[in-house]
């Protein structure tokens, strides 16, 4: 073989060697290199992630990745999401890490890593007028109901209920769609209802079905980072067994879920 054939080889090889190690370099690499991790989360979802008067976003989820960020002695940087987009924002690259209120499911696991165990969970539900007088599920159907565009339950609601869904890309404008009477109800995350029938402001307004379809929420990271997804499960489950989740939902005005109760009981 001649020389300049072997010279030519060994900077191919080099070049392949640097090309796997930059392949192989992992989110937590890039995060620590960074010093910041980037994360999702909502700020239309109280008290999940909400924006505050100064216009930071706080709430139950960016305390908690609030406590990654300190785990890996970083700064933390929170980037507003909404159902649409959230997965979108993980699979480009514009996030490290999705705590958005997600529910947990099959097609989405093929899309981005899901981590276990779930660290939070809740069901479907209603917030409507209570003169509207609203008892069952099929009281809705040919009522046009709010919902949030991307949101799973859309879909059940629309075909086993027959509601209209009017699809909003954020909570902001279905709530301001509902006390406009442009819808009957918002069908939402029981938990987030809850919070807000405790809010005075719509002390007109109720939860007043069954609710439906119990989820869990799972946090995410990109496909493929393994070592990250590692890395949060023993979080999950070290906030589990702290009872870190219930402490956070006692400060943010939550009665303490069966879900987080029942994992606490599980980790303790």
């Amino acid at each position: 073989m001649k020389l300049t054939s072997i010279k030519a080889l060994a900077a191919a090889a080099v070049v392949s060697a640097l090309a796997m190690t930059t392949a192989s370099a992992d989110a937590l690499d890039t995060i620590k290199e960074r010093g910041t991790l980037i994360v999702g989360v909502k700020a239309d979802y109280k008290p999940y992630g909400f924006l505050d008067s100064s216009g930071a976003i706080i709430g139950i989820e960016p305390e908690l990745a609030k406590d990654v960020a300190d785990k890996l002695g970083v700064e933390i940087e929170y980037v507003p999401v909404v159902s649409s987009n959230r997965m979108q924002f993980l699979e480009q690259g514009k996030i490290d890490l999705m705590i958005a209120t997600m529910t947990d499911n099959e097609e989405r696991r093929k899309v981005v890593n899901i981590v276990d165990p779930n660290y939070y969970s809740s069901g479907t539900n209603v917030l409507a007028l209570k003169s509207l007088g609203l008892k069952e599920w099929e009281d809705l159907r040919g009522k046009p109901v709010c919902g949030i565009q991307g949101a799973f339950y859309n879909k059940a609601t629309s075909q086993n209920y027959g509601a209209e869904i009017v699809a909003f890309k954020g909570t902001a404008e279905a709530y301001a769609a509902l006390k406009a009477g442009n819808c009957a109800a918002f069908v939402y995350d029981d938990s987030a209802i809850v919070a807000k029938t405790n809010d005075p402001e719509w002390a007109d307004y109720e939860m007043p079905l069954a609710t439906i379809d119990d989820a869990p929420w799972g946090l995410a990271v990109g496909l493929g980072e393994d070592n990250f997804a590692t890395l949060m499960s023993e979080m999950i489950v070290g906030w589990h067994k702290s009872g870190r989740i219930l402490e956070l939902e006692t400060k943010w005005g939550v009665t303490n879920t069966p879900f987080a109760t029942a994992m606490h009981d599980k980790y303790k």
